[in-house]
């Protein structure tokens, strides 16, 4: 790790550490990706987030690379030779000024996660649309989402609630975009526990705060998401930040988010087990909140069980929209390919409750609910079921359990 240094440049030699796999740079004054890299034999996972990287030359991407992180840069291009990084699961791409994407990423099949939001892009291109594996994208802050981006429509339509009327205390917790704090709102003579998240002005791994405000100001009312009561008005910094209802403490998170050995898989702890009719309700839950985003034309782009927290008797909330986005205008076509992406990812998800099932009632529903898994993570996006069909068969399941 040698972020936050003074480094421009790289030492030719570097390529005798042939055992080094992760190597850190971020925060330097690099201002093209060395291509001394493209000979480490070993490495896999590269991060220059936060440089002032302009070309990434053709030579200096490593044969064996799955996770490639340059967010916050001023990359304008990829080149073609990215095509060739047959290993390459997770690429991190958001706060730079890409106009396009080499049509070579196309060969990149294992590709399971793009960040690329807040760049210069005008489409969402086919073929990256029908990647046979991606399944967590981020993309807002492009010009292919429209002009505003819907972040001026949600904050007119959110409350405003006065920052006067609330009272801070302690931190609950803090992301990339942004701490949580537990806060009490005065409301004439009422007062009541509320979440309070103040947002960061940087540009974040999966794109900018802003978007995140507006798509949470946009996902409406859900069983499974947290309620949101309101925009902050008059913040005297001219922060932005919501008012959230406060979640009862029993709530926990679901999984650990990916390690480096896992790249795109959450992390469970091992005593992670679950009652098959706690995980059916996880699950089904997850299908409903998923379909209702997407009928409001959100993809929430991080479904993930590290974003989700449940209570242990199968109550679960999806929360962190950092990377959201919502439906690019146009037709329907490239919204629905959009949610059968994001069905991947819930039948990741399907399958990690799966594995920590114990106690099975009977054979019939773990196969029945071993083949919905395997129907949305077909590697052919258009033979995957939409939201609407899985909660329909989930639902289905409810007297089995």
């Amino acid at each position: 790790d040698l972020s936050g240094n003074g480094l421009s440049s790289l030492p030719d030699d570097l390529p005798q550490l042939h055992r080094l796999r992760i190597l850190f740079c971020s925060g330097n004054p690099f201002q093209e990706l060395p291509e001394v890299l493209g000979r480490c034999p070993a490495l896999e996972m590269v991060g220059f987030k936060s440089c002032q990287i302009m070309s990434v030359p053709a030579a200096s991407l490593p044969p064996r690379l799955r996770w490639l992180i340059l967010t916050d840069n001023q990359v304008e291009a990829l080149p073609a030779t990215i095509g060739r990084c047959g290993r390459l699961q997770k690429l991190m791409l958001a706060g730079n000024r890409l106009r396009s994407l080499p049509s070579e990423l196309a060969a990149c099949s294992r590709l399971e996660l793009l960040r690329i939001a807040a760049n210069q892009l005008t489409e969402l291109p086919d073929w990256l649309l029908r990647l046979p594996r991606l399944s967590w994208l981020a993309y807002a802050g492009n010009p292919l989402c429209g002009s505003d981006d819907g972040v001026g429509r949600s904050a007119r339509a959110a409350s405003p609630i006065p920052w006067r009327s609330l009272a801070l205390q302690d931190v609950l917790g803090e992301g990339a975009s942004g701490v949580i704090h537990r806060a009490i709102r005065h409301d004439g003579a009422d007062c009541k526990n509320v979440a309070v998240k103040l947002f960061k002005g940087a540009v974040t791994s999966d794109g900018l705060p802003l978007n995140e405000m507006a798509v949470c100001l946009g996902a409406g009312e859900h069983p499974n998401l947290i309620p949101v009561l309101g925009r902050i008005a008059d913040h005297p910094a001219q922060a932005h930040g919501l008012v959230m209802d406060l979640i009862d403490a029993r709530f926990r998170s679901l999984a650990g988010p990916p390690s480096f050995e896992s790249c795109t898989r959450d992390v469970y702890a091992p005593e992670a087990l679950f009652a098959p009719g706690v995980a059916l309700r996880i699950a089904r839950g997850i299908a409903s909140v998923a379909r209702h985003l997407h009928a409001r034309g959100i993809n929430h782009g991080d479904l993930y069980a590290h974003n989700i927290l449940h209570c242990g008797e199968g109550v679960a909330v999806l929360g962190d929209f950092g990377a959201a986005s919502f439906h690019p205008p146009g037709g329907p076509e490239v919204a629905e390919a959009l949610q059968r992406m994001e069905v991947r990812a819930f039948g990741c998800l399907l399958e990690e409750l799966l594995e920590r099932c114990t106690d099975w009632p009977g054979s019939e529903l773990r196969a029945a609910l071993a083949n919905l898994q395997a129907r949305c993570v077909a590697p052919d996006p258009d033979s995957r079921p939409l939201f609407a069909e899985i909660e329909r068969t989930l639902a289905g399941f409810r007297e089995a359990v």
